[in-house]
């Protein structure tokens, strides 16, 4: 059994799946139908306890992680779980589908994941939406509960943890010339832009930005404040500030960056 417990008092009581560990955070919603190994393994998840409101989750198991095209994984959004850890309503206990490789609670405990289940869903995700994202934590029954203290980690740059390390090429045949800003990319952003022709450059988010290198600037998706991206911001605004600047577009946090870039301000919606 493991307890959740919100940052105003409130406590959901579970069953325990995944790795038996304790873990605190923010605590955010999804409704999709499908597509759960793709959003744990998002980095924009990354430090988040992960509620899904559909009623039964792990049906349709794992898949074994291949390499696709581009050298790009097949079925995940990047190379682990991001998410700290995963809030459900029932668990399936016996996964069909023809690519599982594994259930979705072996696949928990090997990434060091813990699950809660039995949870009333859409009770939480009913507060979650009206008082805005909550900081929460899971505590496994036996953990003491003050031993876990609350985590805001809007707090630190999780771009800096989430964004690669050193540039990295993809498709090097492709007729045109893409620059990616990795905020916490999802490795199908660049397996469309590659697919379309593009030779596809991703770069670390705090990577000098020269218009002679692409002919397109793309800016990711990735988790946390984009006010803490100050390097990222500022190498941006260089390159729309000339007199002729290349097509620059975004997805998610790559928008507020870039609103931020000409002078916008950001704010946490609920």
């Amino acid at each position: 059994m493991a307890t959740l417990i919100l940052e105003d008092g409130t406590t959901f009581k579970g069953r325990q799946f995944g790795a038996s560990v304790s873990v605190s955070g923010e605590v955010v919603f999804q409704t999709g139908m499908v597509g759960y190994p793709e959003a744990l393994t998002d980095p924009s998840y990354r430090c988040q306890l992960l509620t899904l409101t559909y009623p039964l989750v792990g049906n349709y198991g794992v898949p074994m992680d291949e390499e696709g095209e581009f050298g790009l994984s097949k079925w995940f959004e990047s190379y682990k779980i991001h998410a700290a850890a995963l809030i459900i309503g029932e668990l399936s206990e016996s996964p069909s589908h023809w690519s599982s490789a594994k259930s979705l609670d072996q696949w928990l405990k090997e990434q060091g994941i813990p699950g809660l289940q039995g949870v009333d869903t859409r009770c939480l995700t009913k507060k979650i939406r009206e008082k805005g994202t909550m900081l929460g934590k899971l505590i496994v029954d036996g953990t003491p509960e003050e031993s876990i203290p609350f985590d805001n980690p809007d707090k630190r740059n999780l771009v800096r943890e989430v964004s690669m390390k050193e540039p990295k090429v993809f498709n090097h045949s492709g007729s045109f010339r893409i620059t990616v800003v990795d905020c916490g990319i999802k490795y199908n952003q660049i397996r469309c832009l590659a697919q379309r022709g593009a030779r596809v450059t991703v770069v670390p988010w705090d990577h000098p930005l020269d218009t002679a290198d692409f002919d397109g600037l793309f800016v990711s998706n990735g988790p946390g404040d984009p006010q803490l991206c100050q390097a990222t911001i500022n190498n941006v605004r260089k390159v729309i500030s000339v007199d002729q600047p290349k097509p620059v577009f975004g997805i998610c946090l790559g928008h507020q960056l870039l609103s931020l870039v000409i002078g916008a301000k950001t704010y946490k919606m609920k």
